[in-house]
């Protein structure tokens, strides 16, 4: 492969200087963190990670699609930087702010939907999912909730308790909340009971009328269903058109409230602001994180005004809507806006169309699908039986790493694309002769 300015690989991996900070850390930081592979950054900037030893990499992970604008944005330290020297904390719980009622206002304004609508800062997206929870059931005077299979909320226990991504998640941490009944997620490429791309009933909105409310679920009792546009953890899975038309009418129908997850969609990775926007759906309350600071702690859920009717006390938070995190939020929307967004939507388009034409020369690639800059490749060992090849992705990613570019997986046999939606097309050809360099290796491996 020719050299390309992102990519410089100049050790062995881990080199010297990361080896000892792996020591360092294995013998003094929680092991319930999973690290993939030894990356040890030292620093980035825009599209490239720079680790302890002077190596290179490419980033098409961005930090969980949490560093949108990539690395080290000169426009997001700048404010970052006049907004820590001007006031760094006083606890928007307590006291005002400029930055948070800007900020408020600005999400309220480009959120999906007409009505007005209110905002709550907390610090990540298990915050917000908490947060929203605990309105859902304030507003409507109901306690339970509908999730999905294979989705992912957060390690707080009440976003834990709708979490259904993997067993270590929630091994050994029950009895978790009340009142959570999971369903399927659709998942299209497995669906048994769609034998072509244009027919679809789905069989998981099925499932909640026609069995649990019929069983044992009464949907006077359900505050909420909570769902990601496009599931994340659980394999970037993009649900059919219809999907969201029969949750839009179960809700109404029932009277209940949709909550919609965009931590990992929302912030322009789809091309669109908010993920849901692909689907013509408003959802009655969005939790957001992830990309909204490029790289800062923030969360946020934004809901409908006259919902937000809890009074002074009943749930705030110390940290949450922090100055100068709601400085780089308020830059970050004026850089999707101002371009970012159309670049996630083109340069997305570019890579799936890519991946497409991939699958006629690598065998393992069972499906492409995505949004923008949310793509997810699933692997198989063959694909008439689509029989999952986890091993297979567990390597792509190792070998991806070993060859200069970042990326992650996702569900049991995923890998994920996941860039800071700065990317060129010219770093999206380098990550695509990589990715089929290292699926053709693989392609030819036995492995179990």
């Amino acid at each position: 492969m020719p050299k390309n300015p992102w990519i410089n690989i100049s050790t062995p991996l881990p080199g010297p200087k990361a080896q000892a900070i792996l020591e360092q850390d294995q013998k003094y930081v929680s092991p319930s963190y999973s690290r993939p592979y030894p990356l040890v950054a030292h620093k980035a900037e825009g599209m490239v990670v720079i680790d302890m030893d002077g190596n290179t990499f490419l980033d098409f992970a961005a930090g969980i699609a949490v560093c949108a604008t990539g690395h080290c944005h000169p426009r997001i330290v700048r404010v970052i930087q006049e907004q820590a020297a001007q006031l760094i904390h006083l606890s928007g719980t307590d006291f005002y702010y400029p930055q948070l009622s800007a900020l408020a206002q600005k999400l309220a304004e480009i959120a999906p939907g007409s009505g007005e609508k209110k905002v709550y800062f907390g610090n990540s997206g298990t915050e917000a999912i908490e947060a929203a929870l605990k309105l859902a059931r304030y507003a409507t005077g109901r306690k339970k909730f509908i999730a999905f299979y294979g989705g992912f909320h957060g390690r707080t226990l009440g976003a834990l308790s709708l979490t259904a991504s993997k067993p270590v998640q929630r091994r050994g941490f029950g009895p978790l909340l009340e009142g959570v009944t999971h369903v399927p997620y659709p998942d299209c490429y497995r669906c048994p009971e769609r034998p072509a791309r244009d027919s679809c009933h789905p069989a998981c909105v099925r499932v909640i009328e026609d069995q649990l409310f019929k069983t044992i679920l009464s949907p006077e009792e359900v505050a909420a269903i909570v769902f990601e546009p496009i599931q994340g953890e659980g394999g970037y899975v993009v649900p059919p058109p219809e999907f969201f038309d029969e949750l839009k009418r179960l809700s109404r129908q029932h009277g209940i409230l949709l909550i919609a997850d965009e931590v990992q969609s929302g912030m322009g990775r789809t091309g669109k602001m908010f993920a849901v926007e692909h689907f013509g759906i408003e959802p009655d309350i969005i939790a957001l994180a992830k990309g909204i600071a490029s790289g800062l702690p923030l969360g946020a859920i934004v809901a409908r005004a006259d919902l937000m009717s809890w009074p002074p006390g009943s749930h705030a938070s110390t940290f949450g809507g922090n100055p100068v995190s709601c400085a780089a939020a308020s830059e970050t929307i004026r850089l999707l806006e101002e371009g970012l967004l159309q670049n996630a939507a083109e340069t997305g388009q570019y890579l799936l169309d890519s991946l497409r034409k991939m699958m006629d020369r690598c065998a393992i690639i069972g499906d492409v699908r995505g949004r923008g800059l949310m793509i997810g490749i699933e692997l198989v060992k063959d694909r008439n039986t689509k029989e999952k090849a986890g091993a297979w992705r567990d390597l792509a990613v190792h070998e991806c790493f070993h060859k200069g570019l970042l990326i992650l997986g996702c569900g049991e046999n995923t890998l994920r694309l996941m860039p800071p939606l700065i990317v060129s097309r010219a770093q999206a050809d380098v990550a695509l002769e990589i990715l089929e360099e290292v699926l053709l290796e693989i392609g030819g491996k036995d492995i179990v």
